[in-house]
């Protein structure tokens, strides 16, 4: 394909910023629910509006903007970097893959076991809040701990944290999607069918498919589904081919593809607003001595905490572990068992898609703010885990 816009190092780099200005976001979200300003703040995020009038009607809030539409923007550029993965990238051959495949469903698998163990009784479609990566603040991490990691656990994370977009991205398709109106999926298909024909003729309006990425996002709204998907799936749809110039398609070694160039002009806007933005605005819990009263007892912030906190890594660690000494797939080349506990909880990081898929998953606020303080607290411990696991174990290792 030639000269390629993301290598790994600067997608560490970027990540690293977008996961830097997310914890920003998200403390400020935190500060104003927890302020004189609170009262304002949820408010604001609660206006009502509708859009259209009979059966064409989107009613909307100004926190389901920014769920709805700037997240779409969000799932679009992660729908990009799982094509370019799968097709050029990390995950592109069955050798490369098959490790961070079988780790990151270790990592899913686990998570999900520890949350139903602990609170499947109560609230048993919780499952899928602690399966999530944040991969900007996971690689942003290990961005940050520099030479103490491993070349290959950094991308060897990539692969694990694109391979959990993959599952998230299904979860909230087929779990959290309910009263599917077959009428407006029909329509949401024949979209997707018109993007195929587009590409099939060669058509490379950018405002032809804005128009169907419109229709598909309402089709996807009216239908049940989450509308975000719509973003996922024509992000999958791009083609990974070389971009197309006036003077035709470019050949030579400085050429790069369509996926590669649509994330160079779109990842800023979804990492450096879009995020911070969803984080800032679904970060705002009121965290005082009654709340984190009963967040201690509630076994669904338990399961959430722990399901991230332990089933992520031990997930990771014991099936990466079981695969490498059944010669099924290559242990990450220079890591060691304990790094590699040490990427686990790294992993443990899950944030922002934790975040949105508890959004999904509870209906009951207070169930919901309980959620979503188990995650931050969770996220925070995972990260202060590995960054000391990875100090601890590198100087051990230099001795």
């Amino acid at each position: 394909m030639g000269r390629r816009i993301f290598s790994v190092r600067e997608v560490l780099k970027n990540e690293s910023a977008s996961g830097f200005l997310i914890l920003i976001a998200s403390t400020l979200g935190l500060l104003v629910a927890n302020s004189p300003l609170s009262e304002t703040y949820f408010k604001v995020l609660d206006i009502n509006f509708s859009l259209g009038s009979g059966v064409l009607a989107i009613n909307l809030t100004i926190q389901k903007v920014v769920n709805y539409l700037l997240m779409t923007l969000f799932f679009f550029v992660i729908g990009l970097e799982i094509k370019r993965e799968l097709t050029t990238g990390h995950l592109a051959s069955f050798k490369k893959a098959l490790m961070p495949l079988l780790a990151a469903l270790g990592g899913i698998a686990v998570p999900a076991l520890v949350y139903l163990a602990i609170a499947g009784r109560e609230a048993p479609g919780g499952w899928g809040v602690p399966v999530a990566t944040d991969i900007a603040l996971a690689v942003g991490l290990l961005a940050m701990l520099g030479s103490m990691v491993p070349e290959s656990l950094r991308s060897f994370l990539l692969g694990i944290a694109v391979i959990d977009d993959i599952v998230a991205i299904l979860i909230v398709a087929f779990v959290y999607s309910s009263g599917i109106k077959f009428s407006w999926l029909a329509m949401g298909l024949a979209v997707v069918l018109a993007v195929v024909i587009l590409q099939k003729v060669n058509v490379s309006s950018v405002v032809a498919y804005l128009v169907l990425g419109i229709l598909l996002w309402f089709a996807l709204y009216k239908t049940g589904v989450h509308p975000t998907l719509a973003g996922v799936i024509l992000g999958l749809l791009t083609p990974n081919i070389p971009k197309q110039t006036k003077k035709g398609f470019t050949g030579d070694s400085d050429s790069y593809s369509v996926i590669e160039w649509l994330e160079h002009k779109l990842h800023a806007y979804s990492a450096f607003f879009c995020v911070p933005i969803f984080a800032f605005a679904n970060t705002g819990v009121v965290v005082n001595s009654e709340t984190l009263s009963k967040a201690s007892q509630s076994v669904i912030a338990w399961g959430i905490f722990f399901g991230l906190v332990a089933g992520k890594p031990i997930g990771i660690l014991v099936t990466t572990i079981a695969a490498a000494k059944l010669n099924v797939a290559d242990f990450p080349k220079g890591a060691s068992k304990s790094l590699l506990a040490a990427t686990g909880s790294t992993a443990g990081i899950g944030f922002t898609v934790a975040i949105f898929i508890a959004q999904l998953a509870f209906d009951d606020p207070a169930l919901h703010e309980l959620a979503i303080i188990a995650v931050i607290f969770a996220s925070v411990i995972s990260a202060c885990i590995s960054a000391l696991l990875f100090r601890v174990f590198t100087r051990s290792k230099a001795k």
